[in-house]
């Protein structure tokens, strides 16, 4: 037997060496090979994600804001890529219609828009469509509603018969002279509330009541202003319909400015918003018509991935639910009072 304390030749001490060097060398390579495998698949499911597009009026309003989170919470619920777009403003055509040609040229699967115009984005919207590319709007309907594949919103019709039916019981009796506060001309959102607040109240387009109708934009600082030129030209208006809680907020800095008191006139508006709710309550809003943006963004997530992963297209309107929010609940008029709007409010 070789005593194993024996010195090993050269020759045996070189093997040696190469046997040492060729294993380290090959668990190397297995390392290696395993880093790029793990990339590899990284880099494949990152590529399979489904792509999805958001695109709203614009940024900054709470309701989009909700919109937004609403739609990146079920991105990651479902292993979405949410890629978000906005407006510069509620009219901004032109950066919607260049969010809907960028999303396609990308490959997305789908694209939720809240449409700043019933009819300016329709052609993008249908090259898209034509390119495989599934259109839901969410809040705002085009027009024709067949523009997109679904609508996923509020009842804005109804959600201004309650606001509607709300002013007309709330000022019962008494001489009323109506001013209106739209968002801008084109909005599909913004027809509908108005419209349907009509409805509500009882009265038709130009009906003699209606002393004024003034364009805010949904924003406060020019409904202020369109407030402030409807009482120029009618210092008795008691009556206001807002197109949404900001606007509403403006109008009343106009009307206090003017020295109205909050008993003395009746603010309607719609959203459901957190500072919506809370001017609810301060007595800033008589009403309002609560929608549920995170809602419409979580349903339409939900249904382009299904889409993606089934091949069954959405199609068709999905109501997401409207409810009246009043401090002073009146007769005739279902509505849910302070506690359920700030449980249920957003932004």
């Amino acid at each position: 037997m070789r005593d194993s304390q024996a010195p090993l030749t050269p020759r045996r001490r070189r093997r040696r060496r190469a046997l040492s060097l060729g294993i380290a060398l090959l668990a190397l390579a297995l390392a290696t090979a395993a880093v790029v495998a793990a990339a590899s698949a990284k880099s494949g499911s990152e590529s399979a994600k489904v792509k999805v597009g958001l695109i709203t009026k614009d940024a900054t309003n709470p309701f989009f804001v909700k919109m937004h989170q609403g739609a990146n919470a079920a991105a990651k619920k479902y292993g979405a890529d949410l890629k978000y777009a906005a407006g510069k403003s509620s009219s901004d055509n032109a950066s919607q219609i260049a969010a809907i040609e960028n999303m396609t040229t990308a490959g997305y699967k789908g694209i939720l828009i809240t449409v700043a115009d019933g009819k300016a984005e329709n052609g993008a919207i249908t090259k898209a469509r034509k390119a495989g590319v599934v259109v839901i709007a969410l809040d705002s309907p085009t027009d024709p509603k067949n523009v997109t594949n679904a609508l996923f919103a509020t009842n804005n019709f109804n959600a201004g018969v309650l606001i509607g039916k709300y002013a007309r019981a709330a000022t019962r009796g008494k001489t009323v002279t109506i001013a209106m506060l739209d968002e801008h001309a084109g909005s599909s959102v913004g027809a509908l509330r108005h419209n349907g607040f009509l409805k509500g109240f009882g009265i038709k387009s130009g009906n003699k009541q209606i002393t004024c109708v003034g364009n805010g934009g949904g924003a406060t600082a020019p409904s202020q202003t369109a407030m402030e030129n409807c009482l120029q030209k009618n210092p008795n208006i008691n009556v206001v319909y807002t197109i949404n809680e900001p606007s509403a907020a403006g109008a009343w800095t106009a009307l206090k400015n003017a020295g109205k008191s909050k008993a003395a006139t009746t603010v309607v508006s719609v959203d459901g918003g957190c500072a919506g709710v809370r001017n609810v309550r301060a007595g800033v809003i008589d009403a309002t018509s609560q929608q549920y943006p995170l809602k419409m963004a979580s349903l339409g997530v939900a249904a382009i991935v299904r889409y993606a992963k089934t091949g069954k297209k959405p199609q068709g309107y999905t109501d997401t639910g409207v409810n009246l929010i009043a401090k002073t609940a009146v007769a005739g008029v279902s509505s849910k009072g302070l506690k359920y709007g700030l449980a249920n409010c957003w932004g």
